[in-house]
């Protein structure tokens, strides 16, 4: 698929088929993902795949927006491998994780495979039923499937701000 393609085309999906993923597509998500560009390439990021009907149904008591999704990807990183920026000490792990959210979901929509983005869970529970380390903290849930028949983007999906509300030049 055309790259302009992929990222018009790509929605939340909130609705999804029944199937698991197969593993050749969870390894392609994960390629991609492996792939990202991280802070002085430290590679922080530690994704955990939940592709299991058991580890689904562990994830449905850490989060109400799971959608009823077949397969997930809890992408974590670790405070212990991070760069941080000399002047604050800034983490580029959190921003890591995210750029690594961004390569897994964009090659799942490239393959045909649906995304929602979620920030909407229990840490503290997510940690606890997946045994998470103390240095691994979970950032973002990437909730996948394929798209049910009946899956369509929400009405202010295609609303965009004025690029002249969002980008400057030289100073704000």
């Amino acid at each position: 698929m055309d790259f302009e393609q992929v990222i018009r085309s790509r929605y939340s999906v909130r609705k999804f088929e029944s199937a698991h993923l197969e593993q050749e597509a969870v390894d392609k998500i994960l390629n991609a993902g492996h792939l990202a560009p991280t802070g002085c390439n430290y590679q922080p990021q530690r994704i955990l795949v939940l592709n299991t009907d058991e580890s689904i149904e562990k994830l449905r008591g850490c989060t109400k927006c799971h959608f009823g999704a077949p397969c997930a990807f809890l992408v974590c990183y670790n405070r212990d491998e991070t760069w941080r920026r000399p002047h604050d000490g800034a983490m580029s792990a959190p921003v890591d994780a995210v750029i690594v959210a961004t390569h897994m979901v964009l090659e799942a929509q490239n393959i045909g495979v649906g995304s929602c983005i979620v920030m909407h869970f229990d840490p503290y529970k997510m940690r606890e039923t997946f045994r998470i380390p103390e240095n691994i903290e979970p950032s973002l849930l990437l909730v996948m499937g394929y798209p049910h028949k009946d899956a369509a983007p929400l009405e202010l999906h295609s609303k965009f701000r004025s690029p002249g509300d969002v980008v400057f030049y030289d100073s704000f």
